[in-house]
């Protein structure tokens, strides 16, 4: 088991850029990097719509970056990045020998989720795959979650302590706003 949250004071957040419903290419995905609860760098790196090369293109973002040598936990906001290009967080674990917690903010529809991926989405059995395995998600200090390489119990004292504007943690909720402040000009939606 990895170390107490207490230790676990280095997190990068991960989040995509909004995209036009029509995009097809490559979409921004923004790292933030944070000491506690302080804004230490910003990461970027692009993935494509609905492709296939998320956790390579995260894995190399925070691996290349002066700040992986500290960082103790990799947050992701959902499962997929850019569409339907889903995260595989046992292979992101690997790559970066760090713990893995995807965040939503409400429970998904998996049924949706599991229909439009086989049904419309080139490779879909392969990402619903990745989606099952990554495990149930969990509801955890007003959020849901899925997690590798980190108990519930760490997963909850760590949302907690960095979650201080509502249920989500500074660290995707920076990289929420830095990605639409970049790609549309401004940040908005909800933070």
């Amino acid at each position: 088991m990895p170390p107490r949250v207490a230790r676990l004071s280095h997190v990068i957040g991960v989040d995509d850029a909004p995209f036009a419903r029509d995009h097809r290419g490559d979409v921004p995905i923004v790292g933030t990097v944070f000491a506690g609860l302080r804004l230490e760098g910003v990461l970027s790196t692009r993935v494509r719509r609905d492709g296939r090369n998320a956790t390579p293109a995260i894995a190399a973002m925070i691996r290349g970056s002066r700040f992986y040598a500290q960082a103790h936990v990799v947050m992701l906001q959902g499962i997929a990045v850019a569409g339907f290009n889903v995260v595989d967080i046992a292979a992101l674990r690997d790559a970066l020998a760090l713990p893995i917690v995807v965040v939503a903010r409400r429970l998904p529809n998996l049924d949706a989720i599991r229909d439009a991926l086989l049904s419309r989405v080139r490779g879909g059995r392969r990402k619903w795959a990745l989606i099952e395995r990554a495990g149930p998600m969990e509801p955890v200090a007003g959020v849901y979650v899925q997690r590798a390489g980190i108990s519930l119990e760490d997963t909850s004292a760590l949302i907690s302590r960095l979650s201080v504007h509502g249920h989500l943690p500074e660290p995707l909720r920076a990289a929420h706003l830095i990605a639409g402040g970049l790609t549309t000009g401004e940040s908005r939606g909800r933070a």
